[in-house]
């Protein structure tokens, strides 16, 4: 089992090395990567999660209801605990918090899900619909409450005063869900929902961005990181812990309230014991925000995994 997961991570690894040594190299400028986060955020992974999402059917959707509500729970649970202890305990400003918090909330779904889940249950459709599914949740319900607070205090430094983030709600909003990255798979979830299928031509049109999306944000995450010192310290510590063991236990923890057994039970942790992702890291810089702990926090998680998930693995065969 160890080895199908050095297998699965092996390709993070490489890719974003590739990306750090062309920036070290100074073969691309790793303090300017404005045009290689556009093509990410605007185009590759936008096109990714659209075909995930549109061609995820309704009913497969509907019937992984118990799965949604696990990984949903997970998440936003984390997401709250750690944002909370970012601002308050370790005094972060808001930008720096949302990202790192992105970070450790969101698992990296989209490069090691389906190889984890075929390793332990089987190449099939159904796993398959599961990481569709998962990929669903983290980009339609999770990643715009980061994207809300970075546009909230964009607007602030820009000047645009208001009393309370709820009165500001409204425009966030609506900046948010014109970026690619939110309406992208939202669209495929509402064409789904309302039975409409994708133009095959559409579909294979898009399919080569789809293909470019984790390689490229990879890519991108190696840049990012070759123009920073990471460091170790408790938050990244903490963060990182977090991220590997007590996520996948809140995720269990909501298992065994709901009753769940079987593949449901666990994909739903397993999910939740992934790595954490790089959309924090990607989000973060569009924005110009650097989280230097966010960075550290996702190639601990990602080198640390290796150990992590065999254990979750093991413990849930029983289930």
């Amino acid at each position: 089992m160890t080895y199908v997961i050095i297998h699965a991570l092996a390709p993070i690894f490489v890719i974003m090395l590739l990306g750090f040594w062309a920036g070290k190299a100074k073969m691309v400028d790793n303090n300017n990567v404005s045009l290689l986060n556009v093509f990410v955020m605007d185009f590759a992974l936008p096109a990714t999660l659209f075909s995930a999402t549109a061609q995820t059917p309704w009913s497969g959707i509907i019937a992984r209801s118990p799965l949604i509500v696990v990984l949903i729970g997970a998440m936003w649970i984390t997401y709250a605990a750690v944002y909370f202890l970012a601002i308050r305990i370790f005094k972060k400003s808001p930008q720096d918090a949302a990202v790192l918090t992105l970070t450790v909330a969101l698992p990296n779904y989209a490069a090691l899900g389906l190889p984890v889940l075929n390793s332990v249950l089987g190449e099939s459709p159904s796993t398959s619909l599961s990481v569709a599914v998962s990929i669903a949740c983290g980009s339609v319900l999770l990643t715009p409450f980061c994207l809300l607070i970075l546009e909230r205090e964009k607007a602030l430094a820009a000047g645009e005063n208001s009393n309370s983030m709820l009165s500001m709600l409204p425009l966030l909003i609506a900046r948010s869900v014109k970026k690619p990255i939110v309406w992208g798979p939202l669209l495929g979830v509402i064409l789904s929902a309302a039975h409409i299928k994708t133009p095959d031509i559409l579909l294979a049109s898009i399919k080569p961005l789809g293909l470019a999306a984790t390689a490229a944000a990879l890519f991108l995450t190696g840049m990012i990181l070759s123009a920073r010192k990471l460091q170790l310290n408790t938050v990244v510590n903490l963060s990182t812990v977090v991220t590997l063991l007590v996520q996948p236990f809140i995720a269990w923890c909501i298992v065994l309230l709901l009753g769940l057994h079987d593949s449901v039970a666990i994909t739903a942790i397993l999910m939740m014991a992934l790595s954490g992702g790089f959309f924090g890291v990607v989000f973060g810089n569009r924005f110009g925000v650097q989280s230097p702990d966010a960075e550290a926090v996702l190639l601990l998680s990602s080198s640390l995994s290796i150990l992590t998930l065999p254990l979750f693995i093991t413990l849930t065969s029983g289930s």
